[in-house]
């Protein structure tokens, strides 16, 4: 790994067109060995990718996929050079294991790292900076492990960056880019939704029954007082009952004392 000099890079990069950070990682696989860091790149379907992805992909296909149980769906567009090339086996073959891969993982929220808000970023920043196994440790250690973190949690929102869910040890990126060398085209995931039966409606669900039970409350409360009227009523009939009851006992009484 400490023989991977720059110029070793660079004549890599020149080779294939991939990228730096995919030719450092070819070269590293492979122990520094040109050749076999060329072969990895294009076993990865790397090598040719790279030199399409600057141009234009304004064609492609929306896709769909319903997870079993129709309790997640998604929704993914997936772009290319050509209506052609969107019609074919190979870019919905992909559309289909993309859509799945973001139907996978509930924790996806971006295509990729650029996509991210800066303001998602300084805000794991802070997160990770007030961590209490950082103090006490110098700042610019302190520093470097958050930029560790960070990246590692950044990745985790970004779906280029997923294992791929069929094979993991290729992310969803050399996915794409494998797919892009087979057809000879540039291909970019522009953007996808997810949906998760029920998400949303559960803060609904508990207002509906708290204002539920609130009006229960009330009923019972107005329940509690006709009850109390009729119970007050009653004694009072049932005492005037006994009064009239007693008063035409004694009127009886008297008239026959007087007889």
């Amino acid at each position: 790994m400490g023989n991977i000099t720059a110029k070793l890079v660079k004549d890599l990069r020149d080779k294939t067109g991939a990228g730096m950070m995919d030719c450092k990682k070819a070269l590293n696989e492979t122990e520094g060995n040109l050749d076999k860091a060329l072969e990895w790149l294009r076993k990865k379907g790397i090598a040719s990718a790279e030199k399409k992805s600057g141009r234009v992909a304004a064609e492609g296909s929306i896709g769909s996929y319903i997870h079993t149980g129709s309790r997640v769906g998604v929704l993914l567009e997936l772009n290319c050079e050509t209506d052609f090339v969107a019609r074919g086996d190979i870019f919905q073959s992909l559309l289909k294991d993309v859509s799945m891969q973001v139907a996978a993982c509930p924790n996806v929220e971006y295509v990729s790292i650029d996509e991210i808000p800066e303001n998602v970023v300084e805000k794991e920043k802070q997160i990770e900076m007030g961590r209490d196994d950082l103090s006490g440790k110098p700042e610019q250690i302190k520093e470097k492990i958050v930029e560790g973190r960070i990246a590692k949690r950044l990745n985790e929102l970004v779906l280029l960056s997923q294992p791929y869910i069929k094979d993991s040890s290729l992310t969803v990126e050399d996915l794409v880019k494998q797919a892009a060398a087979k057809i000879g085209e540039n291909i970019k995931v522009r953007r996808f939704t997810r949906y998760t039966l029920g998400e949303g409606i559960e803060k609904n669900q508990a207002t509906n029954k708290i204002n539920s039970l609130n009006n229960e409350l009330i009923k019972l409360k107005d329940e509690i007082k006709t009850q109390s009227l009729i119970s007050e009523l009653s004694l009072k009939n049932k005492v005037s009952e006994a009064v009239t009851n007693l008063e035409k006992e004694n009127s009886s009484l008297t008239n026959s004392i007087e007889k």
